[in-house]
């Protein structure tokens, strides 16, 4: 986690982290393919904020860092079996997911707009395109689970993804375009840090 996070952040990065470790572990364990891939998927983007930073000189506010994980988090421990026990679990991650996608989105359109004067996203485009960005994204993934459960069926394994068929799509669909919508009015302070140095690295990578 960056430098700027507090010792309970940490803390709680920490458990979360662990936690995923232990269900790397219970996939291992129980032969599980798809607990395991989406374990060791969980825990490879704990620690990508730490990279960027490194690597890339992109700084994350903590609180970034936390959000990030906590999505992951809550995947991860669902594919142990949460998923099939608690009817909201899959809306509460989807709604999740959907607030770092749009993150993503509004973080990089918003570097571009500071760092160009060849281009100008005014708020109501930026409010269209954050909507309109996520919603793309939800569903290539929902095509993606489509595939991914009918390739794991006809070769007799346990899916990677978890697929419940058309209404479960369409809600999904919907708790996305709710995430994007929590980005786009609440959660667009904490990605200031980001912005800017996204923006001071397209500035040096144009010099």
């Amino acid at each position: 986690m960056g430098d700027g996070g507090n010792t309970h952040e940490r803390f709680l990065f920490r458990a979360m982290q662990l936690a995923i470790i232990s269900v790397v572990i219970t996939g291992l364990a129980t032969r599980n393919v798809g607990v395991l891939v989406n374990g060791v998927f969980a825990l490879g983007v704990t620690v990508l904020p730490a990279l960027l930073e490194r690597d890339f000189r992109i700084s994350l506010d903590p609180m970034l860092t936390l959000w990030i994980t906590a999505a992951v988090f809550l995947h991860a421990i669902g594919m142990v079996g949460l998923y099939e026990v608690v009817w909201w679990w899959d809306h509460l991650t989807h709604l999740l997911s959907a607030t770092i996608v749009a993150g993503v989105g509004y973080a990089t359109a918003r570097a571009l707009d500071e760092h160009s004067d060849a281009v100008a996203f005014p708020p109501r485009f930026m409010f269209i395109y954050i909507l309109l960005f996520t919603l793309a994204f939800g569903v290539v993934w929902e095509v993606l689970e489509f595939a991914a459960h009918g390739v794991a069926r006809h070769i007799g394994v346990e899916p990677v993804l978890i697929q419940y068929g058309l209404n479960d799509t369409v809600t999904d669909l919907i708790f996305d375009v709710t995430g994007a919508l929590l980005v786009a009015v609440f959660g667009t302070g904490v990605l200031s840090r980001t912005i800017e140095t996204l923006a001071t690295r397209l500035s040096g990578s144009t010099e």
